[in-house]
C-alpha cells in the first residue's frame, strides 16, 4: 500500500486540476497527470495508468456534459466513435502490462511532434467546419478513428483526447470547437472501456484516483466553459501551446535517461 506525505499529495490534486482543465479544452491531460503519478514512489505503470483512467473519467463525464448543453454536438459523429473506442480501450488495456515501461515515452513524443507540426503548417484547420463525408461513410470513419484511439488509449493513453481533436478536425473536417465536444464523449467512452479491464484486474489505486478525480472535475469544468465562451480560435491556441510544451517535456526526458 502506498504512503504519502503531504507536500506529494497536494501536488498530484494540483496535477489533476490542471490536466482536467487542459483535457476539456484540447484533450491531452494525461500527458500532465499520468507522468505525475509515474514518479509516485512504489507505483507500476500499469497501476499509474489505471488511477489515471479513474481520475480522468471524472473530468471527462463533467466536460462532456458541459460542452453537450452548450454546443450540442453531432451525436452521428460522437455515438459510433463511442462505441468502437470503448471496444478498442478494453482490448488495448488488456495488453498494457505487455509494453515496456521505458518504450512510454519514446511513443508519445514521436506522435506528438507529428501532429505538432501538421498543426503548425495548417494554419486555416479547424477555424470552420468543413465536413468531408455524408452518411454512412462519415459515420464508418468516425466508427475507425474510434477503434483505433480507443486501443491507444486502453494502451498507453496519455494525449488520447488531443489526437481525438487532431483527427475529428483533419480527417472529419471539424472545427475545433465542435471537435472538442465531441471528444469529450468518446474519451468518457475510452476510459470508461480501460477501467472495464483495470478495475477487475485490481490495478486501480482508489484513493488516489478519486482524489485526483474531483480535481480534474474541477478543471474539467472550468475549463469546458472557457472553450465554449472563447470559441475555436481559443481551442487552437492552447492546443498548439500545450502540445509544443509537452514536447520540449518529453523531450527532456528522453535526453536526460
Amino acid at each position: 500500500m502506498l504512503e504519502l506525505d503531504v507536500l506529494t499529495i497536494v501536488l498530484l490534486l494540483l496535477a489533476g486540476l490542471a490536466a482536467g482543465w487542459v483535457d476539456a479544452v484540447v484533450g491531452g491531460g494525461g500527458l500532465i497527470q499520468l507522468p505525475a503519478l509515474l514518479l509516485v514512489p512504489g507505483i507500476t505503470p500499469v497501476q499509474a495508468l489505471a488511477t489515471n483512467k479513474l481520475g480522468s473519467i471524472m473530468g471527462t463525464s463533467t466536460s462532456a456534459i458541459t460542452y453537450y448543453r452548450r454546443v450540442q454536438p453531432d451525436l452521428r459523429t460522437a455515438a459510433p466513435m463511442a462505441v468502437t473506442a470503448l471496444a478498442g480501450a478494453v482490448g488495448g488495456a488488456a495488453l498494457a502490462s505487455r509494453i515496456p515501461s521505458e518504450l512510454f515515452t519514446p511513443i508519445i513524443l514521436v506522435v506528438l511532434v507529428g501532429v505538432l507540426l501538421w498543426t503548425l503548417l495548417k494554419p486555416s484547420v479547424g477555424a470552420h467546419d468543413d465536413l468531408r463525408w455524408v452518411g454512412n461513410g462519415h459515420k464508418r470513419i468516425a466508427a475507425a478513428i474510434g477503434l483505433v484511439i480507443g486501443s491507444y488509449d486502453g494502451l498507453l493513453g496519455p494525449g488520447t483526447g488531443t489526437f481525438l481533436v487532431i483527427s475529428l478536425v483533419s480527417v472529419l473536417g471539424y472545427s475545433f470547437l465542435p471537435a472538442s465536444a465531441i471528444a469529450k464523449i468518446v474519451n468518457f467512452a475510452t476510459n470508461a472501456g480501460a477501467l472495464i479491464w483495470f478495475v477487475p484486474s485490481g490495478a486501480v489505486i482508489w484513493g488516489l484516483g478519486l482524489g485526483m478525480g474531483v480535481a480534474n472535475l474541477v478543471g474539467a469544468y472550468i475549463g469546458a466553459r472557457m472553450a465554449v465562451a472563447r470559441g475555436s480560435r481559443f481551442v487552437r491556441v492552447v492546443f498548439v501551446l500545450v502540445v509544443a510544451a509537452l514536447v520540449c517535456r518529453l523531450g527532456w526526458d528522453v535526453l536526460t535517461r
